[in-house]
C-alpha cells in the first residue's frame, strides 16, 4: 500500500510530490496524459510563489530564464499596479511558461525520489477507515492500488473530486476569452501591453523563446475553436493593427465558469489547485494559488503520515485554504466585470478606478499585495494544535506570512527552510513555553539560536522567539 498518491502531474501535483519527498514521505504520482503538454495555460509567477520556490532553494533556475516585470494589472485597467514597494525580495511578476514550470518541478520531484507514472488514468475511488482504493487504467490495462491518502490535483474536471462525492458549486460560463501563442513581426515595445476599448480588450505578453501571447475578450465572443484570422480580427479591432501576427503555436478559447469545492477534504481524500477552484484566468493567479495550496497541504500530510501529528491536523488545510480560494473567485469575478465593461458607462468606471489607483498609492499597494498573495495570513484558530494542549493568547504575527528575514550569521530564514522542516527561532528570549516546545519537538523542528540581521521589518524587531511552519507562516511567536 502506498502512503500518498497524488493524482495529476501539473504544477500543483508535482510541487506537492516534491514537498512530500522533502519530508521523507514516499509518493506516487499518477497522470492521465501520456506526455507533458507543450502548451502553457499559465505564464505568470507572482511574488509569493517565487518566495515558495526560494524556501526550497530552486528559485534561481526560474529567475535566470524568466522575464521580470515590476508591475501587474487588475482587470486590465490602464493604470498598472506597481509591485516595487511590496515587502519582499521579489517585488515583480515573472513570466515563465507553465510547460517549463512543469518540466522543472517534475525533474526536482523525480530527483527527490517521487515516482511519476504517465498514461495512468484514475477512473474511480472508494475509501474506508484505513485507506483509499483507486481504479486506474494504465498502458497495460486496468489495475487497482491503495493508499493511506490521495491528493486530487487533477484539474477542474477532477475525477478524484467527483468520485469522492465532493460538491463543486458555482456558476457556468457566460463570457469567453481568446488566447493565441504566435510570432509577431511588429510587437509592442513593452513586454506586457494591454488595451481595452468598446470593441474589446487585448493583452500582449512577451514569452521566452521569441513567442508572444495574445489574450483577451471581445463582446459576443463565441465558444468553439479559434482560428488565426479570428484572432487577427480581434487584435485589429482593439489595437488598430495586427502586430505582424503569424505562425500560431497554440490557439484556444476559455470561459468564466467559477466554482469552488465545498470541502477540500473528504476523509482520506484531499483536493488542491484547479480541482478545488476554477475561475476566469484574470491576473494570472490560478497556478500560484494552486502551488500555495500544495505548500500548505504538504507539511500537514507529512506530519500525519510520520505520526508526528493527529489526523485532525489535515482539517486545518480546508480551514486555511478554502477562504483563500473564495477570495480568489471574488477577485476574478470583479476583474471579469471590469474586463468586459465595454459600454460607455463601463469605460467611465474603468477610467475612474484607474485614476484612483494612480492617485492613491495605498490602494495600488493593497491590490498588488492581494494579487501577489503577500497579504495571506491565517487566523490563529486555523492553526491547529499538534499536541492538543492549551496555549497562551496568540501573538499578532501568528498565522502571518514570514518574509525572508536576514539572520546575524549571514544566512536568511528561507535558507533554513530548504529542508521543509519547522524552524524554531530562539532570538534571545523569552523561554519557549512547554506546549510550544513539545509541539516543535513532535514536528521535528530544527532550531536556530542567534539574532536577526539588520533591516528587519518593524513587526519583527521585538520578536524574541518564533516557531515557523515549513510553508513560511508563523505557527507561534512571542516578543522579548
Amino acid at each position: 500500500m502506498e502512503d500518498v498518491i497524488v493524482v495529476g502531474a501539473g504544477p500543483v501535483g508535482l510541487w506537492l510530490a516534491g514537498e512530500l519527498r522533502r519530508a521523507g514521505v514516499p509518493v506516487l504520482v499518477l497522470e492521465r496524459a501520456g506526455r507533458p503538454s507543450p502548451h502553457s495555460k499559465a505564464l505568470t509567477l507572482h511574488p509569493r510563489t517565487i518566495e515558495v520556490l526560494a524556501m526550497r532553494g530552486i528559485e534561481k533556475e526560474f529567475l535566470d530564464a524568466g522575464i521580470t516585470l515590476p508591475n501587474g494589472h487588475f482587470g486590465m485597467l490602464e493604470t498598472r499596479l506597481d509591485f516595487r514597494p511590496l515587502p519582499t525580495r521579489h517585488p515583480y511578476t515573472l513570466f515563465f511558461p507553465q510547460a517549463r514550470t512543469e518540466e522543472v518541478l517534475e525533474r526536482h520531484a523525480r530527483e527527490l525520489g517521487a515516482r511519476v507514472l504517465r498514461g495512468h488514468a484514475v477512473t474511480g475511488l472508494t475509501q474506508d477507515a484505513d485507506a483509499v482504493s483507486l481504479t486506474v487504467e494504465g498502458p497495460d490495462g486496468p489495475y487497482a492500488v491503495r493508499a493511506r491518502y490521495v491528493a486530487g490535483c487533477d484539474g477542474a474536471g477532477s475525477t478524484v473530486r467527483r468520485a469522492a462525492g465532493i460538491d463543486f458549486p458555482g456558476t457556468d460560463a457566460t463570457v469567453y476569452g481568446f488566447l493565441g501563442d504566435v510570432r509577431l513581426d511588429d510587437p509592442p515595445a513593452e513586454p506586457g501591453t494591454s488595451a481595452l476599448t468598446e470593441g474589446g480588450g487585448v493583452m500582449v505578453v512577451a514569452m521566452p523563446g521569441g513567442l508572444h501571447r495574445v489574450v483577451g475578450v471581445v463582446p459576443g465572443e463565441p465558444a468553439g475553436d479559434l482560428t488565426l484570422e479570428e484572432l487577427r480580427s480581434y487584435v485589429v479591432r482593439v489595437l488598430g493593427r495586427d502586430l505582424g501576427m503569424r505562425d500560431p503555436v497554440w490557439l484556444s478559447r476559455f470561459g468564466n465558469a467559477s466554482r469552488q469545492a465545498a470541502a477540500y477534504r473528504a476523509g482520506r481524500v484531499l483536493l488542491a489547485g484547479d480541482a478545488a477552484h476554477m475561475h476566469f484566468p484574470t491576473g494570472g493567479v490560478g497556478l500560484n494559488v494552486g502551488v500555495q495550496d500544495a505548500m500548505n497541504l504538504g507539511w500537514r500530510l507529512a506530519a500525519v503520515v510520520h505520526g508526528r501529528a493527529p489526523e485532525s491536523l489535515l482539517d486545518g488545510y480546508h480551514a486555511e485554504r478554502h477562504p483563500v480560494g473564495a477570495d480568489l473567485l471574488e477577485s476574478s469575478k470583479a476583474q471579469t466585470a471590469l474586463i468586459t465593461a465595454f459600454s460607455p458607462e463601463g469605460q467611465a468606471l474603468r477610467a475612474l478606478l484607474g485614476k484612483l489607483i494612480a492617485e492613491v498609492p495605498e490602494l495600488s499597494l493593497r491590490l498588488a499585495a492581494r494579487l501577489a498573495a503577500l497579504d495571506v495570513a491565517y487566523p490563529p484558530a486555523g492553526v491547529p494544535s499538534a499536541a492538543g494542549s492549551a496555549e497562551p493568547a496568540a501573538h499578532p504575527l501568528t498565522g502571518a506570512r514570514v518574509p525572508d528575514l536576514p539572520l546575524s550569521d549571514g544566512r536568511t530564514l528561507y535558507q533554513l527552510l530548504h529542508e521543509a522542516r519547522h524552524i524554531l527561532l530562539d532570538l534571545g528570549g523569552p523561554a519557549v513555553p512547554a506546549p510550544v516546545a513539545d509541539r516543535a519537538h513532535r514536528l521535528g523542528a530544527a532550531t536556530y539560536e542567534g539574532e536577526l540581521g539588520d533591516d528587519v521589518p518593524r513587526e519583527w524587531r521585538e520578536v524574541g522567539a518564533a516557531l515557523i511552519r515549513p510553508d513560511g507562516h508563523v505557527h507561534w511567536a512571542a516578543d522579548r
